[in-house]
């Protein structure tokens, strides 16, 4: 069987695809890729569909030896690749030989880094999807991030002849927009009171932050009303406060439920900003409308359709 061999695990490296959503009626989140962005772009660049299973890399990487040749592509955070002395590097395609080891070091410029693979990662679907939900304990690599000694099968069959490295010589910029300071625009919850302290910022990521959530550092929020309450359900991209009044942003392994006050919520634009903000990490947040909302996740799929056609032209020039 085609495969990748897990030499050393990284720090945290999943499995995940574009996720399994259509059960959170029976509690059971969405996971996937948190940059949905980036995973999309390295399927693409790779000449996979974009929901095809990658490796997602959060701030240091694995080793990894390929038993056949192959085609990887890297988008997302800036991350040493090498194979022996020779940099590996992003956001184009990637021919490797058979027997190659590709190490993959720290992140830079961002939390997280996608490695698609060529016809993607031959792993089980539960539910739909391949994801790894680390609550739940299953999907990708047995519901769990890579450890050493573990084999990943390739969905691919196919063979190739390639003697040596080679990397394209086109590239395709990676930002979904033309914004990188980390503004996030929200759309006011059911505590509009504290809207305007939440965007008076900034805020920092706390080191206790997760695929679950960002929870964040900053002056605390108290809303007009505090009351008990039942839980309600939340989603990924929720801005929950909880008593202590520092905000957490709900990612793609929220909980379904939660108790505390939903004051906000990160429009689906800015969520792949989301998933490359780094513990330390400063951030703000600005109000927005649901007809801006809408206006700039249609913005970010043209700018996605056009990068792909570039993607496809330039691929079958090669």
């Amino acid at each position: 069987m085609n495969s990748v061999h897990v030499l050393a695990a990284g720090l945290l490296t999943t499995l995940q695809d574009a996720g399994r959503p259509g059960w959170r009626h029976l509690g059971v989140g969405s996971a996937g890729a948190l940059d949905a962005w980036s995973h999309a772009l390295a399927n693409r660049i790779a000449g996979n569909t974009d929901d095809a299973a990658t490796l997602e890399i959060t701030l240091s990487g694995p080793v990894l030896r390929f038993d056949v040749a192959t085609c990887i592509a890297l988008c997302g955070a800036r991350i040493d690749a090498r194979v022996d002395a020779q940099a590996i590097p992003m956001a184009r395609p990637v021919d490797l030989p058979a027997g190659t080891v590709l190490e993959l070091g720290a992140c830079h410029e961002g939390a997280r880094t996608y490695l698609a693979v060529e016809g993607g990662f031959a792993v089980p679907e539960i539910l739909g999807s391949k994801s790894t939900d680390l609550r739940g304990g299953f999907g990708g690599m047995r519901g769990r991030a890579l450890a050493m000694g573990d084999v990943l099968p390739l969905a691919s069959r196919a063979t190739r002849a390639v003697a040596a490295v080679h990397a394209a010589s086109w590239w395709i910029e990676q930002a979904p927009d033309d914004d990188p300071f980390p503004t996030i625009r929200i759309l006011p919850g059911e505590a509009p009171d504290v809207i305007e302290a939440l965007c008076d910022g900034p805020w920092r990521v706390d080191a206790a932050s997760n695929r679950q959530g960002l929870r964040l550092q900053g002056h605390a929020l108290t809303p007009d009303t505090a009351r008990e309450r039942i839980s309600e359900p939340v989603f990924p991209g929720t801005v929950q406060l909880p008593p202590d009044g520092r905000p957490i942003v709900l990612l793609a392994d929220a909980q379904t439920h939660g108790g505390y006050p939903r004051i906000a919520h990160a429009i689906r634009a800015d969520w792949p900003k989301l998933a490359q903000l780094r513990p330390g990490d400063s951030l703000s947040f600005r109000s927005c409308t649901p007809a801006a909302a809408r206006r700039a996740l249609e913005l970010q799929r043209q700018r996605f359709a056009r990068l792909a056609l570039a993607i496809e032209g330039r691929s079958r020039a090669c």
